[in-house]
């Protein structure tokens, strides 16, 4: 099978060559997902605004020897109710690079794709100190998905997941910065 389709988000996007991008998709059958668009970063590129990064995306791609090729993209839902709001990005930001640094690549987790995806839609729909709660709760429930937490639910509230996350992954979070900002 070397050509297929999939539905994901984007999760994570960079640049590579003079034209082409790298993006890292989250789907629900294949897990996390690399993915090269050749020729999206040019200005004619039809793609190109299909896979920004937050995206719920249809793709279809061609299987190469090592890596996907993206060959068309269809938006499903860009989220826009985060992309307006820079404290909502900013808590998006964190959340795709939790799911970028704790998910292995090529493994599926579809609950881990309906926890990412929930949690998108939630924070859309949040305002205020309330996000705070809705991405405190999506990094308990990522961790004990993943099989790093299994306490009760009391102890989680005052768990320090950000110390607690950055120990898993043996650096300090990037997106911390802006997450000390934001609230």
């Amino acid at each position: 099978m070397r050509s297929f389709k999939t539905k994901g988000i984007i999760i994570k996007r960079r640049d590579f060559n003079e034209a082409d991008r790298m993006i890292t998709v989250y789907t629900k059958e294949l897990g996390k997902i690399s993915v090269k668009a050749r020729g999206v970063r040019r200005i004619t590129s039809r793609r190109a605004s299909h896979i920004e990064l937050l995206n719920y995306t249809s793709l279809s791609l061609y299987k190469a020897s090592q890596i996907s090729i993206l060959v068309e993209a269809q938006v499903i839902n860009s989220f826009s109710e985060i992309k307006n709001e820079l404290t909502k990005m900013g808590f998006a930001y964190h959340i795709c690079e939790l799911i970028d640094g704790l998910c292995p690549e090529g493994q599926e987790q579809s609950q881990i794709f309906t926890l990412l995806k929930n949690t998108l839609n939630e924070l859309s729909l949040t305002d205020g100190e309330e996000l705070l709660f809705v991405v405190h709760d999506f990094e308990i429930e990522l961790l004990t998905l993943l099989g790093f937490w299994h306490k009760r639910p009391e102890s989680s509230r005052e768990l320090d997941t950000h110390q607690f996350i950055e120990n898993i992954l043996e650096r300090k979070l990037k997106s911390h910065r802006i997450f000390s900002k934001l609230h």
